[in-house]
């Protein structure tokens, strides 16, 4: 007897169709699955076949042949043994075959029948969804991610049991239909706060502008001087998360397999703080099975990167093109994948290997092992850093301060303000933050007078500025005329975009 069930196999950051097809008919008996299979699909043969016995399906002693259906695309993971043990119920007459039709079904099975979770549901269920299927069965601990979307009904299931009873019960499935998780925004709470930070006034400036316009920001300093501090505290003066955003959040986690057991899409910007021993496929995405790495996993949040020059430099460089156009494109033989890279990066180093140049009282490093060490970084990384600011050391007296600093409440008030303004002034357009802001837009969104461009061309010929470098000073000139709720560009939000991009300036050329 023949039986197709409808299944997804995810690649990259799409769920693609999968028709698992069952045929049982006489013959010798042997159990054969094809479909240009990983290892783990094919083993799937002994898992659901011990499943069905410890459940009290006994299993005929036929010749039985399982396609995974269309064969060109690659099949991995675990997640076809719910369909696959579907396929065979209806196959064997346990299930009418008109009882499975249309419905969609992932899922991992364990040796005693149990239905554990999978990777990639929430784009299982956008597919679904999209194909207008009657629901889709899902793993009960992935209900949280199952459950985010409306327009498709998501049963969650935890044995082989409950599998039979879904399929063979209406009534069933009206009872134990998730209840739909609706995305609300939701400020996050946090451990941190930003009235902790004492001193620190220019890297706290600094800090706000990066927030505001969604900008790259490197800290230099020595040891000590709460560079880690001030960068753990970004997220909490970041907006809230949109709709749009937590759901690109959401589909990189569910890829990864990292939303399972929790409830509903996303809800707080990630922040992600890679060791410098970090590889770079680890860093950008790929391995045996591709998928999503830091990078992805920091998009529309924070990727911190401490002790800048202590990583490979061929790890740094992978940050190049994904910091220019938002995406990370691996090319493999079988196929190329995509994810988004919708970032803000962060960086903190020491000035050299012992920490406390130019301090030559402190400082016991040559000028050639000090110039080596700001050269493990490359020029063109340092480049698409858009603000970076000297974190000097905490002074006694700011340390004994007694009077309460600015908290991130009240810092992140003036960014959500700087964030409305540009949204309302990119409507329509394929960027939402300054930082994205096109180098042909320019003109467009950043007009400058007469006098202002004087002194753009000024700095742009004394400080030898490449292309990029004149068009991200002036993108951070726009976010702090927004903080200042400016239309036009002035002279002071110039000067101060210009002497972000003096610090490193100085320390490359030294």
């Amino acid at each position: 007897m023949f039986s197709s069930i409808l299944s997804a196999t995810v690649l990259g950051m799409d769920a693609y169709l999968v028709r698992v097809e069952v045929d049982i008919c006489d013959g010798l008996p042997q159990f054969s699955m094809v479909g240009d299979l990983a290892p783990e699909v094919r083993e799937a043969a002994d898992r659901v076949r011990t499943a069905l016995r410890n459940t009290g399906i006994s299993f005929p002693p036929k010749k039985v042949t399982i396609n995974l259906s269309p064969a060109h695309i690659r099949k991995e993971g675990t997640r076809f043994d719910l369909p696959i043990a579907a396929g065979l119920l209806v196959a064997l007459g346990v299930v009418p075959r008109d009882y499975a039709e249309n419905i969609m079904m992932v899922g991992e099975i364990g040796l005693n029948g149990a239905v554990r979770p999978v990777s990639g549901v929430l784009q299982t269920v956008m597919l679904a969804r999209q194909m207008k299927s009657k629901f889709c069965i899902i793993p009960r601990d992935n209900r949280g991610e199952g459950a985010s979307l409306p327009g498709i009904l998501v049963v969650g299931i935890e044995s082989l049991k409950e599998l039979l009873e879904c399929l063979l019960s209406p009534s069933y499935i009206e009872a134990h239909t998730e209840a739909l998780h609706l995305w609300e925004p939701e400020c996050a709470s946090y451990s941190v706060d930003f009235c902790e930070v004492n001193g620190q006034h220019g890297a706290r400036r600094a800090a706000e502008i990066a927030a505001a316009g969604m900008h790259n920001f490197l800290m230099i300093g020595s040891p000590g001087s709460g560079k880690t501090m001030i960068a753990q505290r970004m997220p909490t003066i970041l907006p809230a998360l949109t709709m749009e955003e937590s759901l690109e959040i959401s589909k990189v986690y569910s890829a990864c397999g990292l939303l399972v057991g929790k409830e509903g899409l996303a809800k707080v910007r990630p922040f992600r703080a890679p060791h410098h021993t970090i590889s770079a496929n680890a860093l950008a995405g790929g391995g045996k099975k591709i998928l999503p790495g830091e990078i992805s996993l920091a998009t529309r949040g924070v990727l911190f990167l401490d002790e800048l020059p202590e990583f490979s430099r061929n790890v740094l460089e992978v940050l190049r093109q994904p910091m220019e156009e938002g995406w990370v494109t691996i090319s493999r033989v079988n196929g190329k994948y995509s994810f988004p890279a919708h970032f803000q990066m962060i960086a903190a180093m020491n000035p050299c290997r012992c920490g406390f140049y130019p301090d030559r009282q402190r400082c016991s490093c040559l000028p050639g092992e000090v110039r080596r060490y700001i050269h493990k970084i490359s020029w063109p990384l340092l480049d698409r850093m858009d603000l970076c600011t000297e974190v000097s050391r905490v002074e006694y007296t700011d340390l004994l301060k007694k009077t309460e600093n600015e908290s991130s409440a009240r810092i992140r008030e003036r960014v959500e303000a700087a964030h409305r303004i540009q949204k309302e002034r990119y409507v329509g357009c394929d960027w939402q933050f300054n930082a994205r802001l096109p180098s042909a837009a320019i003109k467009r969104f950043c007009p400058l007078n007469p006098k202002e461009e004087q002194l753009m061309e000024t700095a742009f010929e004394k400080m030898q500025l490449s292309a990029r470098a004149y068009h991200r000073i002036i993108r951070v000139a726009r976010t702090i005329a927004d903080l200042d709720k400016e239309e036009q560009i002035r002279e002071s939000h110039l000067l101060e975009a210009i002497g972000y991009r003096q610090v490193d300036q100085k320390y490359w050329e030294e």
